[in-house]
């Protein structure tokens, strides 16, 4: 598998998870209300936050033609893309102060371009990674403008089908970009966990040998949790201060306690993973003593027969191994034996030792 950094932090299975708290519209237009949001996220526990670099007249047009409208069940239904966009996204000129102020807090921070002049401007503020979002990545263009910034790519596969991924792949290292990383993605807003299909992680693993992660739309923190259990190096989670301050994306966004229990769970899956591993881990080492073998379990004399009523597989360990029960059964006791001892092999008899005992009786 291909390596990937975000600055100087490396991403892949072997790693920590990389969690990234997406701003998207959630500050609502106000510059505090977004250093506030990063600062609650550095509290709750993400390594990087994530913008958007758009204006409303870079993403679309401001047109009336009902293409331009939305429907189809969405959380938009019924304004045109121009004004969704006019509210959601994030002032250029707040985009270094943010960074600056995720930095001094010890965060990465990045951002999709939707545009060639995004790209640019990015690159002038010196973003330590690209990303490409799920409706874009039919974006060839785009794609390949990223690319040749020679810069790790992120590359989220949201409604695309597995000839859209390929072929963004490919234009992708062909343009320059050495570092790839695909994020899983149901780009439905929010997206139902019937539709999430988190077992095309370890494919999408396979079948382009790159780092994956999610970018999450999901109510809730157990998405996040199955994709790491399932490979997952990196989670992508929307992220609001409070959903009753309401903006285009806060009903799928998580709140600063949600958020940090999502990391917790995440940080749990990731440890419980550990490694390919057999025999007794550190923990279990003392448990041994409680595992089962062979006891005599009734008073039996010298010479006495071994039985399934006098010998027994039972707690604790300390007698002979309990493959030995069938070898045992039928042959003598060598002394007299109390009940609860531990059956060793010099408590068995041989032949010779039977003969001594028959004629001493």
């Amino acid at each position: 598998m291909s390596e990937f950094h975000i600055g100087a932090r490396k991403i892949g299975p072997d790693e920590p998870v990389y969690v990234v708290a997406e701003l998207s519209a959630n500050h609502g237009q106000n510059f505090e209300r977004a250093v506030r949001m990063i600062e609650a996220a550095q509290n709750a526990g993400a390594d990087a936050i994530k913008l958007q670099t758009y204006t409303a007249d870079t993403i679309t047009l401001k047109c009336n033609r009902p293409c331009f409208h939305i429907g189809g069940g969405t959380l938009w239904d019924g304004r045109t893309l121009h004004d969704l966009y006019s509210e959601a996204f994030t002032p250029w000129e707040w985009q270094p102060r943010l960074m600056e102020v995720a930095k001094d807090l010890g965060m990465d921070v990045f951002s999709s371009a939707f545009d060639d002049r995004a790209v640019d401007f990015l690159e002038s503020i010196h973003v330590p990674v690209h990303k490409i979002a799920s409706f874009e990545l039919v974006d060839l263009p785009l794609i390949e403008k990223m690319g040749r910034t020679g810069k790790p790519l992120i590359l989220s596969t949201g409604m695309a089908s597995l000839e859209e991924i390929s072929e963004a792949v490919d234009i992708a290292r062909r343009s320059g970009a050495a570092e790839i990383l695909l994020l899983k993605c149901t780009s439905a807003y929010p997206s139902p966990a019937t539709e999430m299909n988190l077992r095309t992680i370890p494919e999408l693993q396979d079948r382009f040998e790159v780092p994956v992660g999610l970018s999450d739309h999901t109510h809730d923190v157990v998405a996040p949790v199955v994709a790491v259990s399932l490979g997952a190096c990196f989670i992508e989670k929307h992220f609001t201060l409070s959903r009753s301050d309401g903006g285009a994306d806060s009903v799928f966004s998580l709140e600063p306690e949600e958020f940090a229990a999502m990391v917790k769970a995440v940080r749990a899956a990731e440890h419980s993973l550990g490694r390919v591993c057999f025999g007794p881990s550190k923990h279990e080492a003392s448990s041994r003593q409680f595992r089962r073998s062979l006891f005599v379990v009734e008073p039996m004399k010298a010479g006495e027969t071994f039985s399934t009523k006098n010998l027994r597989s039972i707690r604790p360990a300390g007698g002979l191994h309990t493959r030995y029960y069938s070898t045992i059964l039928g042959k003598h006791a060598k002394t007299q034996i109390e009940p609860g001892t531990p059956l060793t092999w010099d408590l068995v008899a041989d032949s010779a030792q039977l003969d001594a005992v028959a004629s001493s009786q």
